[in-house]
């Protein structure tokens, strides 16, 4: 009997931009036989394309998993919240979803066949003998060995420790009661994932070869990603926690490490050190921009580098996405308004994320001497805005940052091609809860990181995964876990508030943070403002263990039911629900039924 290889229909992944093209391809909707498969080296490209096409399409989170693989990342913390009740975050942030929700087996499923099938082309791909190069095998199989171990790394973020298939090869269409196998332990799948890693860089190249092949795997995305995995091993989550003693297989294998490890936050740190050492400046640099005048401009900096596809910061991107939804979501009502500047607003970013931006001194709003004002309104021309506006005095003088990621009431949008619109967010605004019905903010804030300069409808933009600034500010947090008052912790911090305009710690005004808890301090804060809306924050909350505080409970917003002066008032919107059992996502029913070695994760 022929073994029969299903290659699935990898849409929108022509992996095109204004400058680079990409080197997927679609792939056709058919049925090959093994033989036919890795008979030549179109057929083998098109195989490892649908290996790639697991990579997730973070901007399409109304509904995640399903083929893409996107997340709920944004709206299921406490950065943002979405309008829409059919938007899965929503049920996550209520509670109202276990180990039978769709998602749920989506993620599990989904990277398990991407894993599975990594391994069938690191299995067959030396079968190839037409048109390719003994060279090339290798580097095929190099980018297939890191994409399996990057998926494991993104299904041991949300299901702690997992099962490690090896080298055994798996049909990727096999049924999965072939897979009878326990979950190894978080080190066991750090130390394995890591390894892995450590082999394929070997074999990658630092950077594509051409134009056609940006969105290939490198050097650097493997070791950014070792790096990544090594810090969620370090993180209090899985480092010492008692609270999962009780996570263990039928045997009795102890699954999470109930001693803490300083060595861990070291083992993360090295590795953050010797990516930087390799390839800054040569390969990648933060990303920075001038203005008209030829001067360094923080806010453009900070806003142009979700516009720049590829530019020097970009370490991991996906080439096309969702990026056209995305931006509908960013794009106000704009009640009358042409369509290119008429969206929904549905995105909301929470009063919670609002007040964690800096002013533009440098200090947190609730710093003595930061001049924060909580009412009434100042004549302002906000960064990036072409009019001096009434602005309420809490939007005033923030941090660049700030004007990057949020729209608020009184602002002007940034498609200015049909004039200035100024977003108008109280109840019967033009963007207002009453204007919209059902496509409004639900916080009376908008976020606007990563949305486009014109029309809201678009399609040929990247989705930027992991950048330099990432790695930065990973490396200070486990260089000052390993090695706390080690200089390296500031300078990478500074190098980021530098970038962002404002004043670095050390400088007058703003002494450094004294001591390891200051600075952990001043580094999450970073974290949380430089890094927001791209995804970190939900996996920051919880490897810290801290998302029974931030996630659970009271969500804070502006009254949208209210017009002004009402709108102003601060109130819950939400009341979330996060409990100890949520810091792991429950294994697929349905696997832990057919898997009889799978235990269950605590609490489901």
């Amino acid at each position: 009997m022929k073994k029969y290889i299903y290659i699935a229909l990898v849409a929108c992944l022509t992996f095109a931009t204004s400058c680079k093209k990409g080197f997927l391809d679609q792939v056709p909707n058919d049925r090959l036989t093994l033989e036919e498969t890795f008979s030549n080296r179109a057929t083998a490209e098109k195989f490892l394309a649908n290996v790639y096409n697991n990579i997730p399409d973070e901007f399409g989170q109304r509904n995640p998993g399903g083929g893409r693989n996107a997340g709920l990342w944004t709206g299921g913390s406490d950065e943002a919240d979405y309008v829409w009740g059919f938007v899965q975050s929503n049920a996550m942030n209520i509670g109202s979803w276990d180990a039978n929700t769709g998602f749920v087996g989506d993620f599990w499923n989904n990277y398990y066949k991407g894993i599975r099938s990594a391994g069938f082309f690191m299995a067959n791909i030396d079968k190839v003998e037409k048109d390719i190069t003994p060279q090339l095998r290798v580097q095929y199989k190099a980018e297939a060995r890191a994409l399996r171990a990057m998926f494991y790394f993104y299904i041991m973020r949300l299901y702690g420790p997992v099962i490690l298939l090896g080298e055994d090869v798996i049909a990727p269409d096999a049924p999965a009661e072939q897979v009878q196998l326990p979950r190894s332990s978080f080190d066991e799948c750090v130390n394995y994932v890591t390894s892995e890693l450590d082999k394929a860089a070997a074999d990658l190249p630092v950077v594509p070869s051409n134009d056609d092949n940006y969105g290939r795997i490198t050097k650097g995305i493997a070791l950014a990603f070792k790096a990544q995995t090594l810090l969620l091993g370090a993180s209090p989550l899985y480092n010492g926690n008692g609270e999962l003693a009780g996570l263990k297989n039928s045997d009795g294998k102890q699954l999470v490490a109930q001693n803490t490890d300083v060595g861990k936050w070291k083992r993360a740190a090295d590795a953050y050190k010797a990516f930087i050492d390799q390839f800054v400046p040569g390969t990648y640099s933060l990303f920075k921009k001038n203005d008209a005048s030829g001067n360094f401009d923080p806010y453009l900096s900070c806003r142009d580098i979700f516009l720049t596809d590829w530019n020097s910061e970009v370490i991991f991107a996906r080439p096309q996405s969702s990026i056209g939804p995305r931006q509908y979501e960013l794009t106000p009502y704009h009640s009358g308004q042409n369509s290119d500047s008429r969206g929904s607003g549905g995105l909301g970013a929470t009063q919670n994320q609002v007040d964690a931006f800096f002013m533009a001194n440098g200090k947190s709003i609730d710093d003595q001497g930061s001049g924060y004002v909580k009412t009434g309104y100042s004549n302002f021309k906000a960064p990036g805005s072409p009019v001096t506006a009434n602005i309420y005095n809490q939007w005033v003088n923030r941090e660049p940052r700030f004007y990057v990621n949020i729209t608020y009431n009184g602002s002007t949008w940034l498609n200015t091609n049909n004039g200035n619109i100024t977003t108008e967010l109280y109840n019967h605004g033009n963007s207002g809860n009453a204007t919209g019905g059902g496509d409004h903010s639900t916080t009376g804030y908008i976020v606007r990181k990563a949305m486009g300069l014109g029309k809201w409808d678009v399609n040929n933009r990247t989705d930027m995964l992991y950048r330099l600034a990432n790695v930065y500010l990973d490396y200070a947090e486990a260089l000052n876990e390993a090695e706390p008052g080690n200089a390296d912790v500031l300078k990478y911090l500074n190098l980021i508030r530098e970038r962002a305009g404002i004043p670095q710690y050390g400088s007058s005004g703003l002494a450094v943070p004294a001591g390891q808890a200051e600075m952990r301090l001043a580094i999450r804060k970073e974290r949380r403002v430089e890094l927001a809306f791209e995804n970190v924050r939900y996996f920051d909350t919880r490897r810290w263990k801290i998302a029974e505080q931030t996630d659970n409970g009271p969500i804070y917003g502006l009254n949208i039911t209210a017009d002004l002066p009402d709108f102003l008032n601060v109130v819950p919107f939400e009341n979330r629900v996060f409990q100890k059992k949520h810091y792991l996502w429950p294994i697929p029913s349905k696997d832990v039924n057919v898997d009889k070695l799978l235990v269950q994760n605590p609490g489901w």
